[in-house]
C-alpha cells in the first residue's frame, strides 16, 4: 500500500495502517500482528508476513531469556528501551510493513504529549499500551490506581495518540476498559486473557481455560463494538498459543486476528534453535 515516505522503516498514517488491516480482512485473512525484540526477529517476522510489529521493551527481556513479565518490573526505562529497539534494531532493517511503539502511558517522569512526538518523529506508525496495568490485579492494582499511575494514564495517553494522527492497538482485559479505549479513539483493541502458556519461560498453567478466553474475549469485542464498530479486534494470550489455539478463537468469537509475542518470536527461536543443534550434532564422523 503506497504512502508518502520511501525507503526503510517507512512510517504510515493511521488511516494508512487502518486501511493495511482492513484490506487483510477483505482478503479473508486474519490479521497478525507480532512482537519484535530484535532487528533478526522483525526481518523474518516481516518475511513471513506479518501485518503488524510491535516493539515493547519485554522484547527485549525475551530474547535475553528471561519471562516476559520482567518488561512489567523496574528493570528499566520501558520506554527508553522500546524508543532503543526501534530506532538502532528494527526501524532499519523492516522494509514495508508499519512498526508500532509500545508506550508505558502511566510513567510519571514523561510529558507523554512530548514522548508521543518522539514516537511519531522515530518513524513508528503507531502506539500499543505496554507496560500495561490493565494485567496487574489485586491490591497492587488498587495501589497504582490510588496513586496516579493506573489504567486511566494509559488511557489519556490513547486519546492523545489518536489526536496526533498515530495509529493505536492496545491491551484490555475487561469489557470496561474495552469501554474506555473506544471511547478516546483506540483503532484495535487486543483481548488480553493472561500470559502466554508454554515454552522454556512461559507460565505452566494459563490463567483460563480456553472456553474462558473464548468468552472473555467476546465479551471484550461486544463492549467496545457498541461504542465504535469499527474497531478492529485482536486476541492475545493465556491459552491462545499455537495456529490451532488461534483457529479455535477465530471460530468462535467475532475477534479478526491475533497478537503474537512469545507465540512467535520466542517459541520459534526455542523450536527452530533446538531442532537446528539437534540436527547438527546428530553428525558423525566417518
Amino acid at each position: 500500500m503506497p504512502n508518502q515516505w520511501t525507503g526503510k522503516g517507512n512510517p504510515y498514517t493511521r488511516d494508512e495502517v487502518r486501511a493495511r488491516l482492513q484490506a487483510t480482512l477483505t482478503s479473508q485473512k486474519a490479521i497478525i500482528a507480532a512482537g519484535a525484540g530484535t532487528g533478526i526477529s522483525a526481518k523474518f517476522i516481516e518475511k513471513g508476513g506479518a501485518d503488524l510489529i510491535i516493539i515493547y521493551n519485554s522484547g527485549r527481556f525475551r530474547m535475553s531469556g528471561h519471562g516476559s513479565t520482567a518488561g512489567l518490573m523496574a528493570y528499566g526505562d520501558a520506554n527508553a528501551v522500546a524508543m532503543e529497539i526501534g530506532e538502532f534494531e528494527v526501524l532499519p532493517v523492516v522494509e514495508e510493513i508499519p512498526v508500532i511503539c509500545g508506550v508505558h502511558g502511566s510513567d510519571p517522569r514523561r510529558r507523554m504529549w512530548h514522548h508521543l512526538l518522539k514516537v511519531k518523529e522515530m518513524g513508528f506508525s503507531g502506539i500499543n499500551n505496554f507496560p500495561t496495568h490493565c494485567i496487574v490485579d489485586g491490591h497492587f492494582r488498587r495501589v497504582l490506581e490510588e496513586t496516579g499511575m493506573g489504567f486511566d494514564k494509559e488511557v489519556e495517553m490513547v486519546r492523545l495518540a489518536s489526536k496526533m494522527d498515530l495509529f493505536s492497538i492496545v491491551y484490555v482485559a475487561t469489557p470496561d476498559e474495552a469501554r474506555q479505549m473506544a471511547e478516546v479513539g483506540a483503532d484495535a483493541i487486543i483481548a488480553h486473557v493472561g500470559t502466554t502458556v508454554g515454552g522454556s519461560i512461559g507460565v505452566t498453567e494459563a490463567s483460563c481455560s480456553m472456553d474462558e478466553a473464548v468468552e472473555r474475549t467476546q465479551a471484550i469485542i461486544n463492549a467496545g463494538r457498541a461504542v465504535n464498530p469499527d474497531i478492529f479486534f485482536l486476541a492475545h494470550g493465556g491459552p491462545i498459543n499455537t495456529p490451532d489455539d488461534v483457529r479455535i478463537v477465530l471460530d468462535r468469537t467475532n475477534v479478526q486476528g491475533f497478537v503474537g509475542a512469545s507465540s512467535l518470536e520466542r517459541m520459534g527461536v526455542e523450536v527452530s534453535l533446538t531442532e537446528l543443534t539437534q540436527k547438527f550434532k546428530s553428525l558423525s564422523r566417518l
